[in-house]
């Protein structure tokens, strides 16, 4: 494995000299601009005396320097220099000369983006460093946060922003002949995630750095992302991402951070008794690091992403010369298609093989390189019963849950720990975010599959079980069988697995008598004796079972057209791995992220588990960043919120966006909130205008939902409302058309995934509806319908801040927690929605009377379907008339009745409206008129916008971290001198 041990003996005033002078800091004071963060490069340099022990090649970067001015000198040269226009300026061309990508002749934009982020990356550099050392001298607990998802967005305008040089840059930029706003749009966003999952990821890193919680993240590094989004005629299509087309200058690639990675094989035992994996195929994780700076502060994160790939030995240079080049490049293409996209299709044996690669190599590399820094950092006094007082591992959602096999396997295989030391560390130091309560994302695994794939953590995760078998028998005895067998049945994390036989004999019955004389033999018109003394009339089939054989002609003369009925050989469902009770198992904490989520974490899905260890469950409601997604993406709000609260320091502390309740009734605030609305709006507009060619106005109210395209997120109920405003206003004179209806544009966004048929019918749909209604000059301006391709987070940074209302309707008790709904009511936007998720404590926060709440509530979903399954459901009528509309072809000649049908019917697969779209239609389009009414009232809407922003404070992602920290993680913040 790759380790190395390092030892620091310095004491805190040598640490401070060693910063001072060394790393070239500046402290971060926003009154003092000439202060600010520019950091110098020195000529001179010494060696630091330290103690290394090398055991491999694993190395990262670290100060290995010494500057020789002393701590006086190093204020006196940091205070000469000031981050100015001049400075910045000079460094951007210095990096378009010297650091090229493109050709020296011209200064255009792409040149210009990359120039400008590799003069902010220098900086993120020297504060990354800096932090790194100093978190390896100090050598506190520090949390790895593993997901398979980091939907970042751009980087510049964050980074600079977080820096407190977006003027300066701005200034320099300009000088240069360019724009900030102009440069920082050639960025693309980073493809490493595609919903909230990703984001919250992203968000929880910006809060820890900000924060100052020693803390780094841990994904995959995606060639092709999930897909780029294209809109058609057609509806979706798919093609590759290309964000790495020209490089990132964000990520440091770290050649000599690599980990081996084992697939297949088999598990010996050795002479000395122990379990070798062996054989099998062999790669090779590669670390990219990405600094992830915080918010007026010098701590600087990481964000390390793997990338897989195989040595140059493998390339089969026989096979290639021999004209064999498929079979040559065989190796490293199999390597590398591990990062090529996110989440591929898995459909066949081969996609659900590539997941759980992916899965795997997130899970060891990660592990491996945090055991690593363990041991570093332990010098030569390791002690493994220490680890979970200096790791914490969260895994985000259930993609990470072989870190616990996977740490198993290290500690025990590798590192020589009892399995009983390694269980313990485990346990201690792996904690679980559970995401979903969708079954689907509840994740299994075919055990045929990982058996294959990964032999010894199949023995390891039967060990497991086993171990939690006898557990669950010891808690709850044998003296009521049939609960017990339930408990087992729920909890176990193999699915369709015989018992251990050290329990299997406790649910032995005891057979039936039968006569020795007679057998009976089913047939289809009466039960035929057959005794013994006639010849017998069976045999076994493949299975062991038993089955009748016809008799010979003649031999049963009385009986007459006997059909002998043949008994179907018994279905033997599939043995899977259940991850997501794996999860709960090996994990000291379960935590939902909204309290109805966790409430039914504990309450329904993981009940079982909650009776037997209810200390393992909390809730940690989601949070998003203020930084980006005010501060950043909404420049005109944020001047309001810090010149009628009096500071910035809401920007690190959102509890101040509580004393703009006292001005919400404040005629001056209300106009000026009015006009930094609309002036995100007439920003929207264009955007709107170029990405969709649909002309809009921006004073039309602006409907908008933005989310990964599912059916329980109901964007069906959504454009089902909008057809029947359509059809509506079909029916009636323009002038009571007027009367009737405020002018709406109804945004869509989002993406379906590329084998979620049903979905990419929906957003065929929309853009069908879409094409007919904007089109229409009787409707004009009054309703227009627009799906925006492509939906990332720099669509959201522009579209969220020009939101008036926002559509978070997903079927009550199915999505758990939502984060873009808090990010719409940061920005003042009202929401829409059901009580489902975050909605219930973002509708606690802002007033009932500021939240337009419709639908069933979670309690009522499992009677509602019952009800259905009865067939005692009857459809409103209304409901009935769209579907009509839409099947009379008023948007076009597509066949909708696969999408219609999944509404209609009592029961089965595809059908039967299981997410209630039909029952919650008429509550829907109810409260949509009170919006209508709500929004012609502009001094009551702009006073519900003010108050949806004040009531937004416990949403920052700041309050999260906190929480994880104290009561999962147990880190403190370590603040760099």
């Amino acid at each position: 494995m790759a380790t190395s041990s390092y030892c620091a003996t310095a004491n805190g005033a040598e640490l401070y000299k060693h910063y001072a002078s060394n790393s070239r800091l500046i402290g971060f004071n926003s009154r003092n601009r000439s202060s600010k963060l520019f950091l110098t490069r020195t000529s001179d340099f010494r060696g630091v005396k330290r103690c290394f022990h090398v055991k491999s090649v694993s190395s990262e970067p670290k100060q290995n320097v010494q500057d020789p001015v002393t701590e006086e000198g190093a204020e006196s040269v940091l205070s000469s220099f000031a981050p100015d226009a001049a400075s910045i300026a000079s460094s951007i061309r210095y990096h378009a000369e010297f650091t090229p990508l493109f050709s020296p002749e011209r200064f255009e934009l792409p040149k210009a983006f990359f120039a400008t982020a590799q003069s902010v990356r220098d900086s993120l550099l020297i504060n990354w460093n800096a932090t790194y050392d100093f978190y390896e001298k100090m050598n506190m607990k520090q949390a790895y946060y593993l997901s398979m998802e980091f939907l970042q967005g751009r980087a510049l305008s964050n980074a600079i922003g977080n820096l407190e040089l977006t003027g300066a840059y701005a200034e320099a930029l300009k000088n240069l002949g360019h724009n900030l706003e102009n440069v920082a749009s050639q960025e693309p966003d980073a493809a490493l995630g595609n919903g909230g999952l990703g984001r919250l990821a992203s968000c929880f890193l910006d809060s820890l750095a900000t924060l100052n919680y020693p803390a780094w993240g841990y994904g995959l590094r995606y060639k092709y992302g999930l897909f780029k989004q294209r809109i058609t005629k057609d509806g979706q299509e798919e093609v590759a991402e290309d964000w790495l087309e020209l490089g990132s200058p964000w990520e440091i690639v770290r050649n000599d951070v690599s980990y081996p990675i084992k697939f297949y094989g088999k598990v010996t035992t050795g002479s000395d008794g122990k379990r070798y994996w062996i054989g099998g195929e062999d790669i090779k994780a590669v670390a990219y690091d990405v600094p992830i700076p915080g918010y007026k502060t010098k701590t600087t994160i990481n964000l390390r992403l793997w990338s897989t790939q195989v040595p140059s030995a493998d390339f089969d240079l026989s096979a290639f010369n021999s004209g064999e080049h498929t079979k040559a490049c065989e190796a490293q293409a199999n390597a590398e298609k591990i990062c090529y996209i996110l989440y591929p299709g898995d459909g066949s044996v081969e996609g659900k093989i590539l997941r759980l690669k992916q899965q795997y190599t997130l899970c060891s590399a990660s592990l491996q390189d945090i055991i690593a820094r363990f041991e570093r950092r332990s010098c030569d006094r390791i002690k493994w019963e220490e680890f979970p007082e200096k790791v914490a591992v969260q895994m985000n959602d259930t993609h990470p849950t072989l870190c616990i096999p996977e740490l198993m396997r290290i500690l025990i295989d590798l590192k020589g720990l009892s399995w009983k030391e390694a269980w313990n560390i485990t346990k201690r130091t792996i904690a679980y975010t559970n995401h979903t309560v969708l079954p689907e994302a509840l994740e299994k695994w075919s055990y045929e599959l990982m058996e294959k794939l990964l032999p010894r953590h199949v023995e390891i995760i039967q060990m497991i079980d086993e171990e939690l078998v006898h557990e669950i028998v010891s808690k709850y005895g044998s003296l009521d069988l049939d609960k017990l067998e339930e408990k087992l049945a729920a909890m176990r994390i193999l699915e369709n697995f015989d018992l251990p036989s050290s329990v299997a004999d406790l649910f032995t019955k005891p057979e039936r008598p039968v006569d020795d004389d007679t057998e009976t033999v089913e047939v289809s018109d009466k039960v035929e004796v057959v005794t013994n003394d006639e010849e017998d009339k069976s045999e076994e089939n493949d299975t062991g079972e038993k089955t009748s054989v016809k008799p010979e002609p003649g031999a049963e003369k009385d009986i007459d057209k006997k059909n002998t009925v043949v008994s179907e050989p018994a279905v033997i469902p599939p043995k899977m791995v259940r991850m997501a009770n794996l999860c709960v198992v090996g994990g000291h904490a379960v935590n939902g992220v909204a309290e109805i989520h966790s409430e039914i974490v504990k309450e329904e899905v993981f009940n079982e588990f909650y009776e037997l260890w209810p200390e393992k469950f909390q809730n940690k409601t989601n949070g998003v960043t203020p930084r980006r997604w005010i501060r950043f993406c909404n420049p005109p709000l944020s001047s309001i919120i810090t010149k009628w609260t009096g500071t910035e320091d809401w920007v690190l502390n959102t509890e101040k966006l509580a004393e703009l309740q006292q001005f919400a009734d404040n005629e001056n605030l209300q106009i000026e909130w009015r006009e930094a609305k609309r002036s995100n709006k007439i920003k929207a507009v264009s955007f709107l205008k170029e990405k969709t060619g649909y002309s809009v106005i921006p004073d039309a109210m602006f409907d908008i939902q933005v989310k990964r395209i599912h059916e329980y997120k109901r964007q069906l109920l959504n454009i089902f409302g909008i057809v029947y405003r359509y059809k509506k206003m079909k029916e009636m004179t323009a002038a009571e058309r007027k009367a009737k209806y405020v002018p709406r544009v109804c945004i869509f966004g989002g993406k379906a995934f590329a084998t979620y048929v049903q979905a990419k019918r929906i957003v065929k749909f929309i853009t069908d509806v879409g094409a007919t209604i904007n089109h229409d000059p009787e409707i004009g301006d009054l309703l227009k319908v627009i799906f925006v391709p492509d939906y990332n987070v720099s669509v959201a940074e522009l579209l969220i801040p020009a939101s008036d209302l926002s559509e978070h309707i997903s079927t009550a008790g199915m999505e758990a927690s939502g984060t873009s709904n808090m990010k719409f009511a940061m920005n003042g936007c009202i929401q829409i929605g059901t009580l489902d998720g975050a909605n219930v404590e973002i509708r606690e926060e802002v007033g009932e009377e500021n939240f337009f709440l419709f639908g069933a509530q979670a309690h009522e979903i499992a009677g509602l379907r019952k009800e259905r399954a009865e067939g005692k459901f009857v459809p409103d009528e209304r409901f009935e008339e769209v579907k009509e509309f839409v099947r009379s072809g008023a948007f076009g000649s597509y066949n909708y009745d696969d999408l219609i049908g999944s509404l209609e019917g009592d029961e089965g697969f595809g059908c039967a409206d299981y997410f209630l779209v039909g029952k919650d239609f008429p509550s829907y389009i109810e409260c949509q008129e009170k919006v209508d009414e709500a929004y012609r009232d502009q001094r009551r809407w702009i006073k519900m916008s003010i108050l949806n922003t004040a009531g937004s404070s416990k949403f920052s992602s700041d309050r999260t971290i906190r929480e994880y920290a104290k009561d999962i993680w147990n880190i403190e913040p370590v603040k760099l001198p």
